[in-house]
């Protein structure tokens, strides 16, 4: 008895990646290609339909984010089996996605060596982490988190916005948007908010808009 191909499903919003992927898959006779969406709210209505076993999803998508769309599909189907696929090698986005419910994180420059043996993995009922990102999990591990409010100072920050301008927005007081920036300095090991950025950015915590 032959057994059934693995069914999968892509989510990106990069008409070419999912292209590549699907090339990729149609080559391996025991995968099947029965999916595509272009964001986080496409992938929810098709996965109803298409019932894919594994899901291959990207994180930064517009209308809904891969995270967001994690934890809804999680919430439908709670055997859901997710890869994420992003350019984003940091330790706290990783975090992120597998506490969502994601199985597997890759790189997306790591596709061609790594994709198909991750869907395998993934579709066997294991995880499957790349060593360069189970590395920069591990070596975080110990450290403080940043908090969601911390985050959120250190993202405006990055958009240029001054501790005036901050405090405004977020309907806070100066000495708590100095404050917490304390707190980012000292949980990142920068002496202040270029470092604090350059750290979040490499790490994943914030994105550049």
């Amino acid at each position: 008895m032959i057994d059934a191909p693995i069914r999968v499903m892509t989510v990106d919003d990069h008409p070419a990646l999912r292209e590549g992927i699907a090339r990729m898959i149609e080559h391996e006779p025991d995968l099947l290609l029965v999916g595509e969406a272009a964001n986080g709210a496409e992938a929810l209505k098709l996965f109803e339909q298409v019932r894919p076993d594994v899901t291959l999803m990207d994180l930064q998508m517009p209308v809904m984010g891969g995270l967001d769309a994690i934890e809804r599909l999680r919430t439908i189907c709670p055997t859901a089996r997710v890869i994420v696929l992003t350019t984003y090698e940091g330790d706290v986005q990783a975090v992120q996605a597998l506490r969502a419910g994601a199985s597997s994180y890759l790189l997306k420059s790591a596709l061609r060596r790594e994709l198909l043996d991750a869907i395998r993995t993934v579709h066997s009922g294991r995880r499957y982490l790349p060593p360069e990102v189970a590395q920069e999990i591990a070596i975080h591990s110990a450290e403080d988190a940043l908090t969601p409010r911390e985050i959120g100072v250190l993202q405006l920050v990055a958009e240029g916005k001054s501790n005036k301008v901050i405090a405004w927005e977020l309907s806070i007081s100066d000495d708590t948007v100095k404050a917490h920036l304390r707190s980012v300095f000292a949980k990142l090991d920068v002496n202040d908010r270029t470092h604090a950025v350059t750290a979040a950015l490499r790490r994943g915590a914030i994105h550049l808009r």
